[in-house]
C-alpha cells in the first residue's frame, strides 16, 4: 500500500466512528463559524470531555483545526485528498489518462455509466477495458469476470459489450474468451490487471 493510500485509510478510519463522523459533519455544517467544545458537546448530546476527546482525534487526523477552548473548524481538504488518493489507487486509473472523454463514465475507479451504444465512446470504452484486461491467451469466463469485477458491478453487460465491439472473442459455448482485436503496442502505458 502506498503512503498516500495508507494516509487515506487512516483518515477514513477516523471517520468510521459514528461520534467522530457526526462531529465532523457538524463542523462542516457550521463552516467558517466553527464550534467550541461546549457547543459541540451540546449539539452532539455528549459530555464536554467526550467532545474534547473527539475533537482532539479529528485535529490529530488533520480533519479539523483548533485547540483548547477555542473554535474548531473542519478541514475538508484532507478528506478530499484522501478520496483522490483512493481514486488514484484504483486499477483502471492509470489507463483513464489516455481516455479523458470516458472519465465521466467512472466514479472512484469504477464504471458507473455505459456510454450510449454505437457511439465513439462505446468503442473507446471497449479499447480501454481491453487494455486493462491485457489478455494474452484464452481464459475461462470466471477469470474474465474476476478481472472485470475490479472495475464494474455489471460484469455481464461489460463482457457482452467487449464481445459486441470485437475486443473480446468467445467460443461457441460462451465459456472461453480471448483477445479479439490487437491493442496497439504504444498504448500499453498503464498498470496491469490482476
Amino acid at each position: 500500500m502506498s503512503s498516500e493510500a495508507a494516509r487515506a485509510a487512516e483518515i477514513l478510519s477516523q471517520l468510521a466512528t459514528p461520534l467522530r463522523l457526526r462531529a465532523y459533519a457538524e463542523l462542516v455544517h457550521r463552516g467558517a463559524e466553527g464550534a467550541s467544545i461546549a457547543e459541540l458537546a451540546y449539539t452532539l448530546d455528549v459530555t464536554v470531555q467526550v467532545a474534547g476527546e473527539t475533537l482532539a482525534r479529528l485535529v490529530g487526523a488533520g480533519l479539523a483545526t483548533g485547540t483548547g477552548n477555542g473554535i474548531y473548524r473542519a478541514s475538508p481538504g484532507e478528506l478530499r485528498e484522501a478520496a483522490q488518493a483512493i481514486d488514484r489507487s484504483q486499477p483502471i486509473a492509470s489507463y483513464l489518462g489516455d481516455y479523458p472523454q470516458l472519465r465521466g463514465n467512472f466514479t472512484h475507479g469504477r464504471l458507473s455509466t455505459m456510454p450510449p451504444t454505437l457511439s465513439e465512446r462505446y468503442t473507446m470504452l471497449g479499447e480501454l477495458l481491453a487494455r486493462f484486461l491485457r489478455l494474452d491467451g484464452l481464459y475461462g469466463e470466471d477469470e474474465i469476470n474476476r478481472r472485470l469485477a475490479e472495475v464494474t458491478d455489471d460484469v455481464a453487460a461489460v463482457r457482452r459489450m467487449l464481445v459486441e465491439t470485437g475486443w473480446l472473442e468467445r467460443d461457441r459455448a460462451g465459456s472461453t474468451y480471448g483477445p479479439g482485436r490487437s491493442v496497439p503496442q504504444q498504448m500499453f502505458s498503464g498498470g496491469q490487471a490482476g
